[in-house]
């Protein structure tokens, strides 16, 4: 193998190209991204870069000498349009086409765009990278009325920061309650609460009809009431990028369908990140977005097209910062699961336990970093252990494992 190309500069991308050199590979590699950035950290984008707390340049994963030093030719502000797989070659939007041994896509996500009158106005944001959040910053004035559609992690971390700098905030959810696709009904309610507490004003079952304005967002119409909004932030999810995968006959499932090794359907194209559709640690096929996903499966990626495949099994983790508040996941939580609360709500530090069929599957902690880091552990063994002993906090939660 003397030529590997990867599609998609972020986090999965960045971590193959690394995984694939400290492997010992040596020849061609090149990675190729729309964005005219290299590489970097999206989680802090609606979090800590969106309140001016960290800077640009901390938010690059690696330094730009380290592509000179590693041999990675970086090709920025550039889009893959087409993959001959018969020819082995990749065309790009500049016109030039590169040569592939082994091909990896990592082309990640898009935001999913409102479907309403009105939503291309101006004062309308998305929030997915660096220039989302520059042309967005500007609008966190005090006093200012945002109004986010969709509670979740975005919308919810955003609806946090613009609190915290003296917004009146709306937030409109389709659903009954916040993070419903991702957290138990305990966890939804709890932040909810305090998002209240910091006069975040919630509006659920919300059906959105159309934004208005005349040169400018004015407000958000919802079942014939006018919301007020000086500007409007949308998080409504996530598309996965794999039209390019779909136009080279890649079997596609809700994103680029891989094997557990993270192979496609043609043996010289992998994929890796947010834009696959995988095995899932407890069974069925999932789609995660999530850094730890990223990376991992990454890391199996550049294995498996060094011809060392090992199965990618790790147990999926997330986490969102809102407030004080360090919101930590692991495990996939399903509807139906038993749910065991270890701590108090009230005391801001306590964590949701999910049982199927008796064995630990997720854990949900807040402010409670053992606890996660002891549920990863539990979830990874598949262990079993008795409800009134993962609530009981005299049981010192290292002892569980």
């Amino acid at each position: 193998m003397q030529r590997v190309v990867i599609i998609g500069a972020g986090q999965a991308g960045v971590q193959a190209a690394v995984t694939l050199r400290s492997e010992g590979y040596d020849g061609a590699l090149t990675l190729v991204g729309e964005e005219i950035y290299p590489p970097y950290q999206r989680p802090p984008l609606s979090k800590a870069y969106l309140s001016g707390e960290l800077v640009r340049e901390r938010l690059f994963l690696k330094p730009d000498a380290f592509y000179s030093e590693t041999a990675c030719e970086l090709r920025l502000g550039v889009a893959a349009r087409q993959i001959d797989r018969a020819a082995k070659t990749v065309s790009l939007s500049d016109g030039t086409s590169l040569a592939y041994d082994r091909l990896l896509l990592a082309t990640g996500t898009r935001v999913r765009k409102l479907p309403l009158p009105g939503a291309s106005l101006p004062g309308v944001y998305y929030l997915r990278g660096i220039d989302d959040v520059d042309l967005l910053r500007p609008e966190m004035r005090a006093g200012a009325r945002l109004v986010v559609v969709g509670a979740g992690f975005i919308g919810l971390e955003v609806a946090a920061v613009a609190a915290k700098h003296g917004l009146h905030v709306t937030v409109l959810e389709a659903a009954s309650r916040v993070m419903a696709r991702a957290v138990s009904p305990q966890l939804s309610a709890f932040y909810e609460r305090e998002h209240r507490a910091h006069s975040v004003v919630f509006r659920f079952g919300a059906a959105l009809e159309a934004i208005e304005g005349a040169d400018h967002v004015e407000a958000v119409r919802v079942q014939g009431e006018h919301v007020p909004a000086d500007f409007v932030l949308v998080g409504v999810g996530v598309v996965p990028n794999c039209e390019i995968a779909q136009a080279a006959g890649l079997v596609c499932d809700n994103g680029i369908a891989v094997d557990e090794y993270t192979a496609t359907s043609d043996p010289d194209i992998f994929a890796a990140g947010d834009c696959t559709s995988h095995p899932a640690f407890a069974g069925g096929r999932v789609r995660l977005e999530s850094v730890q996903n990223a990376i991992d499966q990454a890391k199996h990626a550049a294995l498996a097209m060094l011809g060392k495949p090992v199965p990618y099994r790790e147990v999926p983790w997330f986490w969102s910062d809102q407030y004080d508040l360090k919101l930590q996941i692991a495990g996939i939580a399903r509807p139906g699961d038993v749910t065991v609360l270890r701590g108090l709500l009230d005391s801001r530090k306590f964590s949701v336990f999910h049982l199927r069929d008796g064995v630990i599957a997720a854990v949900e902690t807040v402010n409670a970093a053992p606890d996660y880091i002891i549920g990863r552990k539990l979830i990874a063994a598949r262990a079993i252990i008795a409800p009134e002993r993962l609530a009981d906090i005299s049981v010192p939660v290292k002892s569980l494992a």
